[in-house]
């Protein structure tokens, strides 16, 4: 892998442990307009698109009082994941004073992520943010954006860190090397190693000592 000159990340799973948080968001705003209750799995299984994208499939009879009602709750119960994983802010602050350039590619909506860039006290270390929309995945375009706007650097300068196995696929596509996030209580190292990524790290630490040795 050549040095790399540019770092993008996921955010849910990767920079905090927020999974959880967006599950019981979605439950607290659908289950109430549905009138059932939802399963962690029945939840996850929309995920891809942006959390509009999951109100539109699972309730779209309420669509615009799911997405507000659901912002409400995820900043409401954004207490449950007030900070981001220990280490993720030190390893920012790092990369910036090493001239490294910082961006974000999520699924998540812009609204939701900008509560939890608030919430965590990291938006200003991202020099380029883009989130999900309703329609479906759009991970590589993110990712080529980003690409496009750091153009003195080359694709393989460049590593995006994500905890999904959408994730590896998409950076695949964009042609990126991917590094592929195991520390969170989500994650499913198995199905990520299937998918060949060019890392794998299961704690921040040895990802951190890694990631600034490349530099």
């Amino acid at each position: 892998m050549n040095k790399i000159k540019a770092v993008i990340f996921d955010l849910d799973g990767t920079l905090g442990n927020t999974l959880p948080l967006c599950i019981s968001a979605f439950r607290k705003s659908i289950e109430p307009l549905i009138n059932k209750t939802l399963s962690d799995e029945e939840i996850i299984a929309t995920f891809g698109p942006s959390e509009e994208g999951t109100i539109m499939a699972l309730v779209p009879e309420h669509y615009e009082q799911g997405i507000s009602s659901y912002l409400e709750f995820y900043k409401q119960l954004h207490t449950i994941c007030p900070v981001p994983f220990d280490g993720i802010e030190e390893l920012l602050i790092a990369l910036k004073n090493k001239s490294v350039k910082i961006a974000m590619v999520t699924g998540k909506g812009k609204h939701s992520t900008e509560i939890s860039l608030e919430q965590f006290g990291i938006a200003e270390y991202f020099e380029a943010i883009e989130t999900g929309i309703a329609s479906g995945p759009r991970k590589a375009e993110g990712i080529q954006i980003i690409l496009d706007q750091f153009r003195d650097i080359q694709e393989n300068e460049v590593i995006y860190v994500g905890d999904a196995p959408s994730d590896i696929t998409a950076s695949k596509k964009a042609g990126v090397p991917v590094v592929a996030a195991a520390w969170a209580e989500t994650a499913q190292p198995q199905d990520l190693r299937e998918l060949l990524p060019d890392m794998l790290f299961d704690n921040i630490k040895d990802f951190s000592d890694w990631l600034l040795s490349k530099i």
